[in-house]
């Protein structure tokens, strides 16, 4: 226990209810930032407990009447301001009567575990705003080519996950196969970062030119650990005649502007979704902005709309303009 407790990332305590003596080990004290001539005390060890994961665990009158003490992550406030994470474990001990006369605990600092998993949540909140907003995707995978694409990129190109590990080649247009099936393994076989340029087919219809960036990782080998991808529109290869490329512009559309289209047309939900090939309900999430930028069903709207005359148009400040030409 003293060599597990060296390490500062746990300690124990027990209260005994007869004597009501208290006792906290050294490993406990570190973990609270404690001097060890302090009296252990139960009180003062919620006493630390931040105060929105107070409640969380048991007091001093649930343990001594009821025999409850349950198992907890809290965070703890010590006396120099630092915070930790810790799990808390517990056991109550009971006389031959059923009656509470000891509770024995063990406190373990989780904080590092914590960081990595709010650290982890905010990487995974950044990658789908990315792909959301920008259209831009960051996979890592352990060989090339690529086959395991998330469900934002795949939307995308209109996919699934099993037709990509049927013919890796799947998202990019037929004629380029031929160039990029003797490319991306002589590039990858060289071991440094590199960068293609496919032109993808996007679901609904429509193509367009992307750049896929790939860099080898590696952990002191010679041989590459992984490879990550980051994925983007080239944009400078497709614009409309205003000169705005498609994407940016198609990204940018809301369901306001959906509205406002099919306000021109003098369409009902039901017309638009009929000409998109869409359900009622999918149509509506849609200008309620409930799917996203990267669904599957926008380029059948967008595409259903523009054949019916809708011109959308990026202005000044990034406004999209919806009009009808006469």
């Amino acid at each position: 226990m003293r060599l597990i407790e060296a390490f500062g990332l746990t300690g124990a305590w027990r209260w005994d209810f007869a004597t009501g003596r208290q006792v906290w080990s050294s490993g406990l004290y570190r973990l609270l930032g404690l001097p060890e001539s302090e009296p252990a005390s139960y009180e003062r060890l919620l006493g630390l407990v931040h105060p929105a994961d107070r409640d969380v665990l048991e007091d001093a009158a649930q343990i001594l009447q009821g025999g409850i003490f349950g198992s907890h992550t809290v965070r703890l406030i010590r006396p120099d301001g630092t915070a930790r994470t810790v799990v808390s474990r517990g056991e109550v001990f009971f006389d031959a009567d059923g009656r509470p006369v000891a509770v024995t605990g063990v406190l373990l600092d989780v904080t590092d575990r914590e960081r990595l998993a709010e650290l982890h949540r905010l990487e995974q909140q950044r990658r789908v705003s990315l792909a959301r907003q920008a259209q831009v995707f960051i996979y890592t995978e352990p060989t090339l080519p690529l086959t395991e694409y998330g469900p934002d990129f795949l939307a995308l190109v209109g996919l699934t996950r099993d037709a990509v590990k049927a013919n890796w080649l799947d998202p990019i247009v037929p004629e380029e196969w031929p160039r990029w099936r003797e490319e991306v393994p002589r590039l990858a076989a060289l071991g440094r970062p590199f960068s293609i340029t496919p032109t993808l087919r996007l679901a609904g219809g429509g193509t367009a030119p992307f750049r896929m960036t790939l860099v080898p990782l590696r952990d002191g080998t010679a041989e590459p650990v992984c490879w990550t991808a980051v994925i983007a529109p080239l944009e400078s290869e497709t614009v409309d005649a205003g000169g705005t490329p498609p994407l940016q512009i198609d990204q940018a559309v809301e369901g306001c502007h959906l509205r406002a289209a099919r306000g021109l047309l003098d369409w009902t939900l039901n017309d638009l979704a009929k000409a998109s090939g869409l359900s009622l309900s999918t149509v509506r999430r849609l200008e309620e902005d409930s799917e996203g930028p990267a669904s599957r069903s926008r380029p059948h709207v967008l595409a259903a709309l523009r054949q019916a005359g809708i011109v959308f148009t990026l202005v000044e400040g990034g406004t999209v303009a919806v009009a009808r030409p006469e």
